[in-house]
């Protein structure tokens, strides 16, 4: 009945009064139903009812103004001053003793177990003992048992709602927490994306700044190389920036795609620009890999590359796909001395390639060369998750 239209807003404006104006308004209600007997004018002896009645039954109805701070004391308040209505002569029959069963229920839905089963017990031992008639006995034993059920559906309903509502509030806060952790992986991603993508392009930039005032006079046409070279690197930044930029809106319009393994001979052309000669080779059977893997080659492999440019003070670098059974083997190798390099030394290059790899499964290894001078970084990336599992 509660779900009805009629019933719903009703319920929430009584369940929004203050407890204490709901409960005398209770008692006020008990007090007139109980009342109406009097009203009546077939009284056995001529003259009024006896002023015992009305002083019983407004006694029984006051108390429920504190039912829920003091159930059980109420509840036996409200048993004792019925069981007196009998006292005087001249009185009408109350049918129902409204008082007493919803003190019992106030009992029955908000009593621990103890004194709710004891209260029913003395409720119902008090009905067989002080009433004459077993009819009149059974029927109020019937009416105090409906009136302890209807409490404790109560209460079952009201623990159950709660129940209810603190899975919610769980729930809720998990959903928050994980897309919070989800935020902030996003950002630690794109900020990985932004250092890869700067560091690349500055590092190319300075290096060709570099060479072409020094050859600008001797050699017109490399100085005109590296300046196409500045130029190419700084454009390729760009569009790499307005991509990433434009996948943290809301806009649903087409996006460029971003950098994959198939891009790795396009950026090793590039680096070739800078006067390092970069070779690029693939062996084994290559296998598609999820898009977040593709991309996460490339980083790898572009990041690997600037350190080459940034510090290396190499000649060559080697860029070799190694396409096994079960891994993907990726390895930057040069002939550097790490001498004479215009970077500072430092920086998150190889934290990047290792957290990048170890979102997949995979490992870094970086070190001396050893076959010879240089430096070397090889990653390892299980196919078993790239391939069918993101990160």
């Amino acid at each position: 009945m509660s779900d009805l239209p009629f019933f719903a807003p009703l319920r929430a404006r009584l369940k929004a009064l203050p407890p204490l104006w709901v409960d005398t308004a209770l008692a006020v209600l008990v007090m007139v139903a109980q009342l109406g007997p009097f009203l009546s004018r077939h009284t056995p002896g001529a003259g009024p009812w006896h002023w015992w009645g009305y002083v019983v039954v407004i006694a029984t109805a006051v108390p429920l103004v504190w039912r829920r701070r003091a159930p059980v004391v109420v509840l036996m308040v409200t048993l004792v001053v019925g069981a007196l209505y009998d006292l005087a002569d001249n009185l009408p029959s109350q049918p129902i003793w409204y008082g007493g069963l919803i003190a019992l229920y106030t009992v029955a839905a908000h009593s621990s177990r103890r004194p709710r089963v004891a209260m029913l017990v003395f409720s119902c031992g008090g009905g067989l003992l002080l009433v004459g008639s077993s009819e009149t006995a059974l029927r109020g034993i019937v009416q105090f048992i409906a009136a302890y059920a209807i409490g404790r559906a109560a209460a079952a309903a009201r623990a159950y709602a709660t129940a209810l509502e603190e899975r919610a509030s769980r729930l809720e806060y998990e959903r928050r927490i994980e897309a919070e952790r989800a935020a902030e992986r996003e950002r630690a991603r794109i900020a990985r994306d932004m250092h890869d993508i700067l560091a690349h392009a500055v590092s190319l930039m300075v290096v060709q700044a570099e060479a072409g005032p020094v050859v600008v006079r001797s050699d017109p046409a490399r100085a005109e190389a590296a300046f196409d070279a500045i130029a190419s690197a700084g454009r390729d930044a760009m569009v790499q920036l307005r991509r990433m930029l434009g996948a943290l809106k809301d806009d649903p319009g087409p996006r460029s795609p971003q950098p994959t393994i198939v891009d790795l001979a396009k950026l090793a052309d590039g680096v070739s620009g800078t006067g390092l000669d970069v070779t690029y080779s693939v062996s084994g059977e290559p296998r598609p890999l999820l898009p977040d893997a593709e991309v996460a080659a490339y980083r790898m492999t572009q990041e690997a590359l600037t350190n080459v440019v940034k510090h290396a003070g190499a000649t060559r670098a080697d860029i070799r796909l190694l396409w096994q059974d079960d891994t993907l083997m990726i390895s930057v190798i040069d002939d550097g001395h790490g001498s004479g390099s215009p970077f500072p030394a430092g920086g998150n290059g190889l934290i990047g390639i290792r957290e990048r790899a170890a979102a997949f499964g995979g490992s870094t290894t970086a070190g001396p060369r050893p076959d010879g001078p240089g430096f070397q970084v090889l990653v390892r990336l299980p196919l078993a998750q790239a391939t069918t599992a993101s990160p």
